[in-house]
């Protein structure tokens, strides 16, 4: 990756724009562009200059940053210009950069070096995309953790502890003939891996919290046809979103759209009204309507004076049910009567996570945390039923692989090697120190880790 690339930072149609320019060639790129020689410039400084063509005319004024690598997003020699937000002094000035040798960046390409560099885990390089499509405080909150480190300081803590706990397994294959040394009972493993289990399934567990704050909290209205359902949602919206009509029937299909309340965005979702009929297509909106009350947060029940709340919507004990009643003196979502109580309810009732809060947004974490939990259950079931430590170890790797797709990051035989040796060092402190001196372990049974430890 030695070839140098240019791209906007910034969105255009603002008073400024940034130009970034990365690569091991980066600065000398700037410098032939720029009204001052730039190479040997302190990284960490801001140069006040001219951006000029080579015929010398003068582009525009503009401020340039040097960054030095390994201290800069990417992790490689990196510029910033600062110009006029003008279109036409942009696109001379990205011109110019790549006649001098630069090139256009793909699509996150900045993102992709610092990650290659080791500057960003797969985790945060996601957290930058979650950054900057965030459009509430909740959703920028959730990234500015991730993206922090977060989710990759959670990860490592278990990496290190399934680390712990395949080597306790592969100490017990290693020296299996030695029936004196127990370097940690089975119970004890059982107890361990129990641990980490519920711990990966708890994080796992907080992806529908993470993917309603990233997409906007989900809030089904549902109730019998005509109770208001659409008009709740206009009310909520602002704005002529649904069909309203006296017919019963209208709403065949889910509506949905978006809206800030407070800090949070929600999702809302208006259904097809609940009752007994024979059209084929007035059911499947009403099996849709079911499926949206399944996958949503909260639910409104509409209803109206001398209609009952649907029967056939069945809460799960994590959903939030407000039941109100509409066309009262306390609520009529025609005129807005009762709406602030509503929404105050519904600010409430939304996820409230604290800075240091963890949770997943992104299905691909979901799923590897589902998989690794999987196998801690299979390795679970094997300490239970005493399989041989080979086959508990490789249930306990694949746990370790799925973690590891998340941050893109691996435990390598190397680490388990340098771990089995520290842990020895733990548990037996003469057998480490003095192993060539006693009896448990020959020359010929150890110096092949060593060898490996060594290169």
């Amino acid at each position: 990756m030695t070839d140098t690339i240019c791209a906007p930072a910034t969105a255009a149609g603002g008073a400024l724009t940034i130009v970034r320019i990365s690569g091991e060639e980066a600065i000398d790129r700037v410098s032939a562009i720029f009204s001052h020689d730039l190479t040997k410039a302190q990284p960490r400084t801001v140069h006040y200059g001219h951006i000029h063509t080579p015929e010398g005319d003068i582009v525009d004024e503009v401020l340039v940053s040097i960054f030095r690598a390994p201290h800069s997003y990417t992790g490689e020699n990196a510029a910033e210009i600062t110009l006029h937000g003008s279109p036409y002094i942009t696109q001379t000035t990205l011109r110019l950069l790549i006649e001098a040798g630069c090139r256009m960046a793909e699509p996150g390409e900045f993102t992709k070096r610092a990650f290659m560099h080791g500057r960003l885990d797969l985790t945060q390089a996601e957290a930058v995309a979650d950054l900057i499509a965030s459009r509430n405080a909740a959703s920028h909150r959730v990234a500015m953790t991730q993206l922090r480190g977060a989710m990759r300081t959670e990860l490592e803590n278990l990496r290190q502890q399934l680390l712990h706990l395949t080597t306790l397994l592969e100490l017990e294959l290693d020296f299996s003939d030695h029936e004196d040394l127990e370097f940690a009972p089975r119970n004890h493993l059982l107890q361990l891996t129990q641990q980490l289990h519920r711990h990966v399934q708890a994080l796992a567990d907080t992806f529908s919290t993470g993917d309603a704050i990233k997409n906007g909290i989900p809030v089904a209205i549902v109730g019998a046809p005509n109770v208001g359902k659409s008009t709740l949602l206009n009310a909520l919206l602002g704005e002529q979103r649904a069909i309203v009509s006296d017919i019963e029937g209208t709403t065949r299909d889910t509506i949905e759209d978006t809206v800030l309340i407070g800090q949070t965005e929600f999702r809302f979702i208006d259904t097809a009204g609940l009752r007994h009929t024979a059209d084929s297509i007035e059911q499947l909106g009403q099996e849709r309507t079911r499926a949206a009350a399944e996958r949503a947060h909260i639910i409104i029940m509409l209803t109206e004076p001398g209609v009952p709340f649907p029967t056939d919507i069945t809460p799960r004990s994590d959903q939030t049910v407000l039941r109100i009643v509409n066309k009262t003196d306390t609520f009529r979502a025609i005129d807005g009567t009762g709406l602030d109580t509503l929404r105050r309810q519904l600010a409430d009732a939304a996820p409230h996570l604290a800075a240091t809060d963890v949770v997943v947004t992104s299905a691909r974490h979901y799923e590897a945390l589902l998989r690794a939990a999987d196998n801690l259950a299979r390795v679970e079931q094997g300490l239970s039923s005493n399989l041989t430590p080979d086959l508990v170890a490789e249930d306990l790797r694949h746990a370790i692989a799925h973690l590891g797709d998340i941050t893109g990051g691996a435990i390598t035989p190397q680490e388990t090697l340098i771990n089995l040796f520290w842990e020895i060092g733990l548990v037996y402190p003469s057998l480490y120190i003095k192993w060539s001196k006693l009896n448990y372990f020959s020359k010929r049974q150890l110096s092949p880790y060593l060898k490996a430890i060594s290169t």
